[in-house]
């Protein structure tokens, strides 16, 4: 579809919605539940489009590309390249406040195994120049619909709401890495500091459309660390003449998850995951040198220092254990990322606006997660943010699921597929209201 097509793609449903209160039939709600109906035809294309083609952190210029054109089709004042591959989309609408709303743009180096008839069959190199497939395995192919969606409602009904909206396309989300960057290349100097920063995430957990919320820290931080245990390399016949570093790395994986169990406080998590072995070329030989990726997610300063200085202390005990013939390499980064804080009397207004808008059953409170997002960036640059999630699964199988114990496919899965529709009209609908809410003091 062209832009002059998508543009007019996008007016029919306003003109519907201005003739049926013309005739006494406004919509019942404050968003314009039947816009985004719809719309809903169009932006599956687009999610399709999306999902066939994802792009690794700091890769992402055909996915910015497309949103750009969209949001200048819109009538945005569009910048690509913010903090590499990221863009900045603004609406200046009167006099009022500034609210950015931010999606990710970025996939994940997973094969995708969903079965959808429009399946990614991408694969790229990595920053480490491997090749490996590329997967919208986190949802962000939603993510960018509805933030789509939500622009293009909010676009078409301008004469509702006064400031300007501030729509953010982030790179290397996976990668805690693309908030940094954009900050750094002036998110908040060179285009205006937002009053308010939201953003939605899909979630396994929650029936499709339902949104969840928690107010104070929600997301805990994360450490990428990386492990370099040192061996002596030989025939694999003759392994008594090496120190062989595969069964080194092999006996810290397991060493490590005692940190867990017996050094630290159950009440107080931790999560230690090694999510990459490295080492070797064939089986006939033993190499000289294994590395070990980890994700380490904690949720308070003393724990995080605590945990790190023991991952240090174990994998040093294990290769003089083993012989080693090196010290062995541990890379932890002096700051890590930050633990997502929702503002509470932000989340508070938002709650009010939303069940009042969806309903009280659509909204609920959610538990902290020990999963990490770098959203955290922009509440640490002073701008009151709030994190909301939207149930992305089939309420029949969440219910299978709960009653039978065995987890249906989550975002990082080679599985994970969201329910569509349902799930990205209530993204939508909750992301419109949210910030009519925000632009519109009541």
């Amino acid at each position: 579809m062209n832009v002059r097509g998508f543009a007019l793609g996008l007016l029919l449903p306003v003109l519907a919605v201005s003739v049926a209160q013309a005739q006494g039939r406004a919509p019942q709600t404050a968003v314009p539940v039947a816009q985004i109906d719809a719309l809903y035809p169009g932006l599956r294309d687009v999610y399709i489009d999306l999902h066939r083609n994802p792009e690794l952190a700091f890769q992402e210029t055909r996915t910015a590309a497309l949103l750009a054109e969209k949001l200048r089709a819109l009538g945005f004042e569009v910048t690509t390249g913010v903090g590499r591959t990221g863009l900045v989309a603004l609406l200046r609408n009167g006099t009022g406040p500034t609210v950015m709303m931010r999606t990710e743009i970025d996939a994940l180096p997973v094969a995708e195994k969903t079965g959808l008839p429009f399946a990614s069959t991408v694969t790229a190199q990595n920053a480490s120049g491997q090749s490996v497939p590329v997967m919208h395995a986190c949802g962000h192919d939603l993510h960018m619909t509805a933030w789509l969606g939500t622009a293009t409602v909010m676009a078409q009904n301008r004469s509702r709401w006064r400031g300007t909206l501030m729509m953010v396309g982030q790179p290397a989300e996976e990668s805690l890495s693309g908030a940094r960057a954009m900050l750094a290349d002036g998110l908040f100097t060179r285009f205006p500091k937002p009053d308010y920063a939201l953003s939605l995430h899909d979630d396994d957990t929650m029936p499709a459309g339902t949104v969840g919320y928690r107010a104070g820290l929600f997301r805990a931080m994360s450490d990428a660390v990386t492990i370099t245990v040192y061996g002596r390399g030989g025939h694999s016949a003759m392994p008594h003449n090496t120190v062989d570093p595969v069964v080194l790395a092999s006996r810290i994986v397991l060493a490590l998850q005692t940190i867990v169990s017996r050094e630290n406080n159950p009440v107080d998590p931790v999560v230690i995951t090694v999510g990459a072995i490295q080492g070797g070329t064939q089986g006939n030989v033993i190499p000289d040198e294994v590395r070990l990726l980890l994700s380490v997610r904690t949720y308070s300063e003393a724990v995080r220092t605590k945990t790190l200085a023991a991952i240090r202390r174990v994998v040093r005990g294990e290769a003089i254990a083993a012989n080693a013939p090196k010290e062995p390499r541990v890379d932890a980064p002096e700051r890590g990322n930050a633990m997502v804080y929702n503002d509470p009397a932000l989340i508070t207004r938002l709650v009010t606006a939303l069940r009042r808008e969806l309903g009280q059953a659509k909204v609920v409170e959610m538990p902290q997660k020990m999963t990490s997002e770098d959203f955290a960036e922009y509440g640490l640059a002073g701008v009151p943010s709030a994190l909301l999630h939207i149930g992305a699964v089939d309420a029949a199988d969440l219910a299978k699921s709960r009653e039978s114990g065995v987890p249906l496919p989550a975002p990082h899965s080679s599985e994970w597929a969201p329910v569509l529709e349902t799930t990205l009209k209530g993204a939508i609908h909750a992301e419109v209201a949210a910030l009519l809410e925000l632009f519109n003091k009541r």
